[in-house]
């Protein structure tokens, strides 16, 4: 099996090249002013449009409202509109009845119960992502959670990990869930929002290697 990886936050090109040079298959693109990654959607268009139909691109929204998120999709045109606030079920079907795009939701994890009530989403998120529960930012922190959680649920839906992932950790992070997606953000830079483009060619090694090892 060949784990899947995402590069969250990108705001270069430098970046964009290094993600899919070493192999990501996805990247994303963070529209949440209070980020170190935020990007202006004139800025994150450009963005999309260098990366067009080479890696699969996600756009990110927090608890944006509906002008906001009809602009960001309109403006950007992702593959995929990731949402990483408080939205609920009923908006994220909205979203995906009414625009087409794949719609991807991020979970704080605490307990066992958290995971329960991801089954909410089934119908309404192509996707969750399995992310340390929000703090001052609702992602990008570098902070993990507590990986067994995930060992035996009974996942509805499709599904990646987040939350504190790094060159070091990811391979441990993999044998204990067996994540088919991981997605790492502040594991791959040298200072808040600025990516390191050594540190994301490690990440993608570690996973290959993790992938190598478990065929």
């Amino acid at each position: 099996m060949t784990t899947q990886i995402k590069i969250c936050g990108l705001s270069t090109e430098a970046a964009i090249d290094a993600a899919i040079e070493n192999g990501a298959t996805h990247m994303g693109l963070v529209h949440f002013e209070k980020s170190p990654r935020h990007v202006s959607l004139q800025r994150a268009s450009e963005l999309r449009e260098y990366a067009a139909n080479r890696i699969r691109v996600a756009l990110l929204l927090v608890n944006a409202d509906p002008k906001l998120t009809g602009k960001a999709i309109g403006d950007v045109k992702p593959d995929i509109v990731q949402f990483h606030g408080s939205e609920t079920p009923e908006w994220l079907k909205l979203i995906a009845d009414n625009t087409g795009f794949e719609v991807w939701k991020a979970l704080g994890v605490k307990d066992k119960p958290t995971l329960a009530k991801s089954s909410r989403y089934v119908g309404a998120a192509d996707r969750l992502l399995f992310d340390a529960p929000a703090k001052a930012l609702p992602g990008g922190t570098g902070t993990s959670f507590d990986w067994s959680l995930l060992a035996d649920h009974d996942h509805q839906i499709e599904w990646g990990l987040a939350g504190g992932l790094d060159p070091d950790n990811v391979q441990e992070a993999l044998t204990v869930t067996k994540a088919k997606l991981v997605d790492v953000s502040s594991g791959v830079e040298s200072a808040p929002g600025v990516k390191d483009v050594d540190r994301i060619a490690a990440f993608c090694q570690a996973v290959r290697d993790y992938d190598q090892n478990h065929k």
